[in-house]
């Protein structure tokens, strides 16, 4: 590998991102202790640290509290090009999906979730919290609301195993056609943290989902908080003509 050129912390930090590239550090792997890398390249304290930094800027290696610097797993690429649910979208990455509920219990209807679902302020609707976790690992915080009475369908079934969107089409006949989708950043709060097991402020994506039936009644308003440290999302993008 040809370092000319880089700066010593660039040339520590080149040489470990290559060793986690080429499968010589391992997702999980804790790096070597700062004395470890200090002897091994020769350098200071402060160049050491400095690669380090710039690796921890690039989400390839994480301080975990109390224990060390660890490689973090590659993040998930999960594409957004059909209305496709969370199992779905695990199973296509070759992964198990699995969900863990949280709670099911009769709300009224914010202003936001009564636009969404078209409903009256106020008017009763289920919310649905989940934990959706892929081979295990907390992937998303799902907040689903659904009209009553499909909610009251939907909440009699064990929603640790069967996914919503399964229930919708395969046992109660509403479609899924189509889907308003909204993405943006933001950061977990207390709720989200405790529920997918990060920090409070770490960074997320929020997404808002409004799914609708055939004809174009709205079943399910979500707003999914998913880990950013841990997934990013892709799409393929058509060039307008006459732009």
């Amino acid at each position: 590998m040809n370092f000319d050129g880089l700066p010593l912390y660039a040339m520590v930090a080149a040489t470990l991102n290559a060793e986690i590239t080429n499968g010589i550090l391992l997702p999980n792997d804790r790096l070597p202790a700062e004395d470890g890398l200090i002897e091994r390249f020769g350098v200071s304290r402060t160049t050491v640290r400095k690669a380090v930094e710039s690796l921890i800027a690039r989400g390839v290696v994480e301080i975990r509290r109390g224990k060390g610097t660890f490689v973090t797993q590659p993040k998930l690429t999960q594409d957004l090009t059909t209305l496709t649910g969370f199992a779905e979208d695990m199973l296509v990455l070759g992964l198990h999906p699995s969900s863990r509920l949280l709670d099911k219990r009769i709300v009224p209807a914010s202003s936001e979730v009564a636009r969404h679902l078209n409903v009256a302020l106020g008017a009763h609707v289920y919310r649905i919290e989940r934990v959706r976790l892929a081979d295990g690992v907390p992937m998303s915080f799902d907040e689903t609301y659904l009209p009553l009475e499909i909610g009251e369908k939907v909440v009699s079934n064990d929603l640790d195993v069967m996914p919503i969107f399964d229930l919708l089409e395969n046992k109660y006949a509403l479609p899924l056609t189509d889907a308003w989708y909204q993405l943006e950043a933001a950061i977990a709060n207390e709720h989200v943290a405790q529920a997918l097991g990060i920090e409070v402020g770490a960074p997320i994506f929020l997404i808002e989902r409004t799914s609708y039936s055939g004809d174009q009644q709205p079943v399910d308003y979500e707003k999914l908080y998913y880990r950013g440290d841990a997934i990013r999302f892709s799409t393929k993008l058509s060039r307008r003509l006459g732009s």
